[in-house]
């Protein structure tokens, strides 16, 4: 450890109350003191890093034996369905609320995610920029509803009239699908008075709202509220595309889509800003520091841990092959050969969301066999 914290300590500027800092915070000192929250709700919005966040919940309630709220069939809760705590895996209207975390994709509902988990739950999630997030859907979602006939992204913004229905099957991945996945209705009036009312909601039930273009800062403010320490917010990024699939939206249609997804844009400004205090809050300074530290440690546990990234056709093993769609080619990780220490930390590191929810849906419902077991010889 202390040979960790010479190396780490020497590639900061050469201040002491740098190096001073930076040993308190990794022998996790100086903190205030807290509890570490165990009862977490994260709305997994689409295509905005969700899927890295969600499996930072996954690895921290499965290495601390917590209970998900998993769904019922499938790795969703029947999206794009309104939710009901009838689609969790073990919800009875007569039981207790044992779910710890819930964190797979669904469109929200506060009144039936309230009838599953306690009542002192930490609600957050995680915003896009509309505008790249836009780009992204297009590719991801090439083959389904309104994209489907679409010749390109500039090409569906020119001609919406044509391409979109709003009773269309797949719909709602076309216009302000945050708003959406919040529940509201996508095809709303864009007007002041309907702005205020889904901020004012947002604001009222989720105590953080992360920013994927800021996403280091988000971990340090998740970590922060959560009491949770460096290593339980660690990460590789997951459900990535190949940049060749990216592609680069001009001025033009960068307006184009503003003006298309203008609930999302307004919902997005509005939550930028109240990102920044949130950092103003907990201090620049020492959000820098902690950002350098979390990035320090991601690039040390990806020498141990990685071979590298790379396209499906080169992954090693059916456990980590993500799921691809539309015309997006998602990537993944092979990791080294050989790999003795914390073998088991690098391989959650890079499980997709769909092979992670299968491994923790057998370890519940064998945890909850044995439970019957033992009662029954009671």
């Amino acid at each position: 450890m202390l040979l960790i914290l010479q190396i780490w300590c020497s590639k900061l500027p050469d201040r002491s109350e740098n190096r001073t800092y930076l040993r308190k915070m990794l022998l996790n000192k100086g903190r205030r003191p807290c509890q570490p929250k165990r009862n977490i709700f994260f709305l997994k919005t689409h295509k905005t890093a969700s899927s890295t966040i969600m499996n930072i919940l996954l690895r921290y309630g499965e290495f601390n034996n917590l209970t998900f709220a998993l769904p019922v069939r499938f790795t969703y809760y029947f999206y794009p369905k309104y939710f009901s705590a009838l689609y969790v895996d073990g919800f009875s209207e007569k039981g207790n609320k044992n779910f710890n975390i819930m964190c797979h994709h669904m469109r929200f509902s506060f009144t039936e995610v309230q009838k599953v988990m306690p009542n002192d739950t930490f609600y957050f999630t995680v915003l896009r920029n509309p505008v790249s997030l836009m780009e992204s859907s297009f590719s991801y979602y090439k083959d389904k509803g309104p994209f489907a006939k679409a010749k390109n992204l500039e090409d569906f913004l020119s001609n919406t009239s044509t391409y979109y229905d709003v009773k269309m099957d797949k719909s709602h991945l076309a216009k302000n699908l945050m708003n959406f996945d919040f529940g509201f209705d996508p095809n709303e009036l864009d007007t002041i008075k309907n702005e205020k009312s889904a901020q004012m909601t947002i604001d009222k039930i989720f105590k953080l709202v992360l920013i994927m273009e800021y996403f280091d800062e988000s971990l340090i403010l998740l970590k922060d509220a959560l009491c949770w320490s460096f290593d339980d917010v660690l990460s590789f990024p997951l459900n990535r595309r190949n940049n060749t699939t990216k592609k680069a939206l001009s001025l033009e249609t960068q307006e184009k889509v503003k003006r298309w997804n203008s609930l999302d844009w307004q919902m997005y400004i509005y939550f930028n800003n109240s990102f920044w205090k949130h950092v103003e809050k907990f201090g620049r300074e020492r959000m820098q520091r902690e950002v350098r530290i979390l990035q320090m440690k991601r690039a040390e546990a990806e020498k141990k841990c990685l071979q590298g990234e790379v396209a499906l056709s080169h992954l090693k093993g059916n456990l980590i092959m993500p799921h691809q769609s539309g015309i997006a080619t998602i990537l993944g990780y092979n990791l080294k050969p050989g790999i003795t220490t914390n073998k088991a930390l690098c391989q959650r590191l890079i499980i997709p969301e769909v092979q992670y929810s299968n491994l923790l849906h057998f370890k519940q419902k064998r945890k909850q066999t044995q439970i019957h077991y033992y009662k029954a010889r009671a």
